[in-house]
């Protein structure tokens, strides 16, 4: 038993170097906020609950493109964010993943590899000061990707 079990570890032990090493190979994404976001044609509800759950806004755009007429940016005393995007056209609400990137075309292809596609009558939005686009999984699973551009 020992035998195996020191056959088994060593097989582990050489395919977590074999990763690492990969790992060191490869450039990673880099993904600078990583956070729930709320989709609902409601969003002052959805804020007002978080409020109640003590959350504070602290960012909100408006008018981001023909879709989207608001999106909110919310954090907890704890460093928790959620957004919440006010999109009047969706007949009810999404829940999705939003990352921001540092690398967007990056973002976009290694999703794209993995079978995401963008949300049925969606688009790449860029506002000038940021470019974003929902992608969605064949499972329905959604993530919308965001790359900040600093002036």
């Amino acid at each position: 038993m020992n035998a195996l079990w020191a056959s088994r570890s060593g097989a582990l032990s050489m395919r977590k170097d074999q990763r690492e090493q990969k790992l060191k190979e490869k450039i990673i994404m880099k993904i600078t906020t990583f956070n729930p976001m709320i989709i609902t044609a409601k969003a002052e509800n959805a804020i007002e609950l978080f409020e109640k759950l003590g959350f504070e806004r602290r960012h909100k755009k408006t008018e981001i493109d023909e879709a989207t007429a608001a999106s909110v940016r919310m954090k907890d005393a704890n460093g928790f964010h959620v957004d919440v995007a006010q999109v009047d056209v969706i007949p009810q609400d999404l829940t999705a993943i939003r990352m921001n990137v540092d690398d967007f075309d990056e973002a976009y292809e290694l999703l794209s590899s993995h079978g995401f596609t963008i949300v049925p009558g969606g688009k790449v939005t860029d506002t000038g000061s940021s470019k974003s686009v929902m992608m969605v999984a064949p499972s329905g699973f959604a993530i919308t990707i965001d790359k900040h551009f600093r002036k």
